[in-house]
């Protein structure tokens, strides 16, 4: 394991300039400091040991969470506000800090860096006695760079991974519930709406192929879990549209819509996530589509929001998520011990779903 001291030789400075770097910026020029995360980075060194400075004079008292997607998505998207709110009630209990980290979204190739392990590395300089990581691609280079510092880490809905404590939900049976809710209304003109299903920008429609390689594991696990309900009850994949928008935006989310239903003739559309079934029953509407008349929606969350839309959908207790990985994460920070929970889900019936009418001359 590369040392403190082999980073310092190595960049031409003291062992306390590389220790401020990571600890006290303000102490060494902007200069120093990247000099020192160049050479760390070249080196494989991630930051100082949490194990050491437990050992050495006490915990850091913090924990991080690595969010998917860009940090201000972290603030804008309902669901995961909930989340980071039971993460936060959880910490404050503890008298624990809660320090966000970004997950470096993928960019063009780098032939010195190919999987973006630079950028990752430099998401975990924050100093943290563990990390709840939410949702990231399998394969996530971030998702390397933490384990890589040896510090305890809980994993939320995705990537999973060999002995590491989880907590998430069986997604694709909840998916299935929802797909059978429409089954038994009567609907058979069915298309799916995903928001992403690798961190790769591709959006439209989604091919077998990319759905079964699909790196996002909840993606791909509701996508699933809509398909084989529907399969099983005698419509074929090849009829079922899924078009995946390719980003978590409102307008990745209002453009997939706009095909599906500009390109499809559904009666009923399920969607991997509460915000974008709320976009699609907006475009659905700007479009002069009645809801549920019209139309059915079901969505997946019951995220802020939902309930007062009328939209039927897959409950999780999102603030619950929160705390329970916070709980795993103190438990296994404070005693070593790792624990795994799967959390149920409830299917909520709401007014945005009915049986199949004719649609009005004009509609769409």
């Amino acid at each position: 394991m590369v040392t403190m001291s082999e980073v310092a030789k190595a960049a031409g400075v003291s062992q306390a300039a590389v220790s401020y770097a990571y600890s006290r910026p303000s102490k060494v020029s902007s200069g120093q400091r990247a000099r020192i995360f160049e050479v760390a980075e070249e080196l494989g060194y991630h930051g100082p040991d949490a194990a050491g400075r437990s050992l050495r004079g006490g915990r850091v008292g913090a924990v991080g969470v690595m969010v998917m997607d860009s940090l201000g998505y972290a603030f804008s998207d309902p669901s995961n506000m909930q989340l980071l709110r039971g993460i936060a009630e959880e910490g404050e209990l503890a008298d624990v800090a809660v320090t966000l980290l970004p997950s470096p979204r993928p960019g063009p190739s780098d032939n010195k860096d190919p999987l973006g392990h630079r950028q990752a590395s430099a998401g975990m300089r924050g100093l943290v006695d563990g990390v709840i990581i939410h949702n990231l691609p399998q394969g996530h280079a971030a998702v390397d760079a933490v384990i890589a510092r040896g510090i305890p880490v809980v994993v939320v809905d995705s990537p999973k991974l060999r002995g590491v404590p989880y907590v998430g939900l069986d997604d694709r049976s909840a998916a299935a519930s929802a797909a059978q809710h429409l089954l038994a209304l009567g609907h058979r003109r069915i298309g799916i709406l995903v928001d992403r299903l690798a961190p790769d920008g591709r959006s439209g429609v989604a091919s077998p192929s990319r759905i079964s390689h699909a790196s996002d594991r909840v993606a791909r696990a509701r996508v699933q879990g809509y398909l084989q309900q529907l399969e099983a009850s005698g419509i074929a994949r090849s009829s079922v549209p899924v078009i995946e928008a390719g980003g978590f935006q409102l307008e990745d989310y209002a453009k997939a819509s706009g095909q599906l239903l500009d390109d499809y003739d559904v009666t009923a559309i399920l969607v991997a996530s509460d915000v974008m079934a709320l976009e699609a029953m907006s475009v659905a509407t700007q479009r002069g589509l009645s809801i549920p008349a019209e139309l059915s929606v079901v969505g997946f969350d019951d995220a802020p929001g939902a309930a007062e839309a009328g939209l039927t959908t897959v409950s999780q207790p999102m603030v619950e998520k929160g705390r329970i990985a916070a709980q795993l994460l103190l438990k296994a920070i404070a005693t070593g011990e790792l624990g795994s929970v799967l959390l149920p889900t409830e299917f909520i019936v709401r007014s945005s779903t009915a049986r199949p009418q004719k649609r009005q001359s004009g509609s769409r």
